[in-house]
């Protein structure tokens, strides 16, 4: 799916016309707010968005974007392209930055390269979804015993630090490992490697320095 943010007609239908020739499916919007009220679309998908609009400008919708659809890569046009302006869209995570008149071509493998992006996206985002289903299903025990087998302790040592009995911690952890449903003790740390990069990248994007 690719959405189209122009406030120029002509632009809007060269774009869609060009598109769906590629077999994709586009929508396109004259204006910033008219696309933002448009809900979330939980497939592969990008955005072609001209950086002066009437309303907000295309800066303003990357940052109000930024959030909730990470895996809608932003593909920028403009009639005049600043440098600063550029920079700034970069820095921000924009797939692309085109002067109009763009080249056909260009602006095509563009949006393959950013459709592309969405769809890996989308399959790690449902991959962290899945892994943190099962993660809250641990029982608050299991959590713990959890947390102290992929740092490497033994089961000995791990019913030392929680006071309760290896048979118990024994019982815990393959609780752990038939929810988490993992087939090995690798496997699950590798999991956990992967919750915690998940947890540590939505507190970066949350709180940005």
């Amino acid at each position: 799916m690719v959405f189209v943010v122009d406030d120029d007609l002509s632009v809007r239908e060269a774009l869609e016309a060009m598109i769906r020739l590629e077999g994709w499916q586009v929508e396109t919007f004259a204006s910033a707010q008219a696309f933002l009220a448009r809900p979330r679309v939980f497939a592969p998908s990008c955005l072609i968005l001209d950086v002066s609009l009437p309303d907000l400008d295309g800066l303003d919708v990357q940052d109000a974007i930024a959030h909730d659809r990470l895996d809608m890569p932003i593909i920028f046009i403009t009639g005049f392209g600043d440098v600063p302006t550029t920079v700034r869209a970069m820095k921000a995570g924009a797939a692309e930055f085109l002067t109009k008149p763009f080249d056909n071509e260009v602006m095509l493998e563009a949006i393959r390269q950013a459709i592309e992006h969405s769809r890996a996206t989308l399959e790690q985002e449902l991959d962290i979804l899945v892994l943190e289903q099962r993660c809250a299903s641990l029982s608050r025990r299991e959590r713990e015993v959890m947390a102290l087998v992929v740092v490497g302790l033994l089961n000995k040592q791990i019913a030392a630090e929680l006071g309760i009995s290896e048979i118990t911690v024994k019982a815990h952890r393959g609780q752990v490992m038939r929810k988490m449903m993992a087939g090995s003790l690798a496997e699950l740390v590798r999991m956990d490697a992967r919750l915690q990069q998940a947890h540590a990248a939505r507190e970066a994007h949350d709180h940005p320095r």
